[in-house]
């Protein structure tokens, strides 16, 4: 295994994230202790969850892939072991039943006393918002549209000083942005530049694979020039890039067979750079799932790449990926194919 360390932090976190949206739906108990087992074998000492889980989401199910991370947390004792990353949900009309507050102070604190009695845990090393709470581009939209009802007020002042009092309280170590843009990725950077006793955000996490490198646009340089880490998540965009789905095949079982709403990743462009992708990986010996992974691995902003499974045999490939590592003939191939057919999938 491979490590990095977190900017600004002592923590040091496996390239290799283990990421835990499909334990309580489509992964039972003991499937989700199962990979963490196998994972933490393998080296992988970073887990991210997230109060919201599992996805996709259901009210009788919130919260439960928390509630399976606890189990294993007191099971096994493995608690000092992991890197433990949660989010707090955004504002939407689709999660009122968890709470209408947002990021407001008794948002926050209930929702981190709530992750901590879930997890099992008296604290989470990093705490992200999961997504932003005024109306803007993430989750899918490619542009931005203002909103003239937009009733956001510019409340990112509070919301550090709120998680600046969790991280005196020991309740978290270090916070983080998620589905972020890069106008607010540096009102966040800039506040606590500003004002030097509020806690500095260290992680982005958002979607980045190769057929969605809209990072690269506007936030990766940001993230070297700031120092602040990309966590990418959906590498495979649901599993596109495994090829599973090429030809218009629908394994039983698989993501999107399931949840065929779940399509931000399963355009027809998309399809023809995943089959480019796959033709690309196979003429170099190479899974594409593999190439997938490696790619996002070698990105320098990437700190740590969050890889998802919902069986043990994808979780090998996918760990396996940290040991590839890419050649100029393959690199040049996968930048001729995103000219031919950039970012398909926003």
């Amino acid at each position: 295994m491979k490590y990095s360390t977190l900017p600004h932090t002592d923590i040091e976190v496996s390239k290799i994230c283990l990421g835990t949206m499909t334990w309580g739906r489509q992964n039972n108990e003991i499937e989700g202790h199962q990979q963490m087992d196998y994972a933490l074998e393998q080296g992988v000492n970073f887990f991210d969850t997230a109060e919201m889980y599992p996805i996709p989401h259901k009210p009788e199910l919130y919260a439960e892939t928390e509630r399976i991370i606890g189990k294993w947390f007191k099971k096994t004792g493995n608690r000092d072991k992991i890197v433990l990353a949660s989010k707090i949900v955004g504002k939407s009309d689709f999660i009122k039943h968890i709470r209408t507050t947002g990021f407001k102070k008794e948002g926050l604190i209930s929702a981190v006393e709530g992750s901590l009695q879930r997890l099992q845990t008296d604290y989470i090393d990093l705490y992200q918002l999961h997504w932003p709470e005024r109306q803007t581009n993430f989750f899918g939209q490619r542009g931005y549209e203002h909103k003239i009802n937009d009733f956001w007020e510019d409340n990112i002042h509070q919301v550090l000083e709120t998680l600046r009092d969790l991280v005196s309280e020991g309740k978290i170590k270090h916070i983080g942005l998620s589905n972020e843009t890069p106008w607010g990725t540096m009102r966040f950077l800039e506040e606590s530049k500003v004002h030097r006793s509020l806690p500095r955000m260290v992680t982005i996490q958002n979607s980045y694979s190769l057929i969605n490198r809209t990072f690269e646009v506007g936030l990766a340089e940001i993230s070297m020039r700031e120092d602040i880490a990309l966590l990418a998540y959906s590498p495979l965009g649901f599993g596109v890039l495994s090829g599973k789905y090429l030809g218009g095949l629908k394994p039983a079982n698989a993501r999107i067979t399931l949840f065929p709403n779940y399509n931000r990743y399963s355009s027809a462009t998309a399809e023809q750079a995943t089959q480019k992708y796959f033709n690309l990986a196979r003429e170099h010996g190479l899974s594409l799932p593999q190439m997938a992974l490696a790619y996002v691995n070698s990105r320098p902003f990437v700190k740590s790449n969050i890889i998802g499974a919902t069986n043990i045999d994808q979780l090998k490939e996918n760990i396996k990926s940290v040991e590839i590592e890419l050649s100029s003939e393959v690199l040049k191939g996968i930048e001729a194919i995103h000219k031919e057919i950039p970012n398909p999938a926003p």
